[in-house]
């Protein structure tokens, strides 16, 4: 009796484990490469606190995440490095904006969650002593030095773009002369730089530190404008609940602060003005 009594127990325990994990909400997040570091350190906070979630964090380049979502790909939560990327997937947006009339953003749940910077940096030695974009320019003038920056569809890179569009550069006859080399995220602009393959490359100020590089300039927003980490819960979101209060929580002190640490702004200080 007594064995049949602890077979039950078990079975009970064993039953309950199982409905205690099905219930378990699955929340999928898609953030630009840029943010790794931090929303893997929020993701174990959010996760403690919240046991009844999951997530499951998907970090690449913006333009590979969005040409993700639109090709079918599940996603609660997209956070991109810059407004281009979550634009084209927003019918609210004109045609100039969203050309295809694409409809994945869940109205009312976008929000502008966080500001960057783009900064110039070189590996640890500073091979070629450059102080600032100015001199960048001039060496790059000159075919003095070899340029890591991301491809056309990576936000930095198209913040880098018009950076060299600024100093009145030529991206293609530079890429042509051997003078820049390209990375598919951010993460992998830095890596080159990191690894003294480039003489300096052109990353955000937050992968800068999180790589341990010294940050040599940085972008003004008349060279290159804003940098905007846009977010929004996606409309065809399983979740679109837990979605919201997971965006919810990233606007929040707890997880506001550890994005702070590592360089970023919030937005949320803009929208009370």
């Amino acid at each position: 009796m007594k064995k049949l009594v602890a077979i039950i127990l078990v079975l009970v325990l064993c039953a309950a484990a199982g409905a205690s994990l099905a219930e378990k909400t699955e929340l999928v997040v898609f953030a630009a490469a840029s943010l790794t570091e931090s929303l893997t350190e929020i993701k174990t906070l959010y996760e403690t606190a919240n046991p009844e979630t999951e997530l499951v964090c998907n970090f690449d380049s913006s333009g590979t995440l969005k040409t993700q979502i639109q090709e079918g790909a599940v996603c609660d939560v997209f956070i991109s490095a810059g407004q281009k990327q979550v634009n084209q997937l927003d019918i609210t947006r004109d045609e100039e904006k969203n050309p295809e009339r694409l409809d994945f953003v869940l109205e009312g749940s976008r929000i502008d969650l966080l500001e960057n910077k783009v900064a110039l940096v070189t590996p640890a030695d500073n091979p070629r002593g450059i102080k600032s974009f100015d001199e960048l320019t001039e060496l790059l003038k000159g075919g003095e030095v070899l340029m890591a920056m991301g491809n056309a569809d990576v936000p930095v890179g198209q913040y880098t773009k018009k950076i060299l569009e600024y100093y009145g550069l030529d991206e293609e006859a530079l890429a042509a002369a051997g003078k820049i080399t390209y990375g598919t995220n951010v993460k992998e602009v830095t890596t080159q730089v990191v690894q003294g393959s480039v003489d300096c490359g052109v990353v955000y100020s937050t992968d800068a530190f999180s790589a341990g590089l010294d940050v040599i300039d940085t972008a003004t927003p008349e060279m290159c404008g804003r940098v905007i980490y846009p977010a929004a819960v996606m409309k065809n979101s399983a979740v679109p609940e837990a979605a919201q209060a997971f965006l919810d929580y990233l606007r929040g002190e707890e997880a506001m602060k550890i994005f702070e640490e590592i360089g970023f702004t919030s937005m949320k200080a803009e929208e009370t003005k």
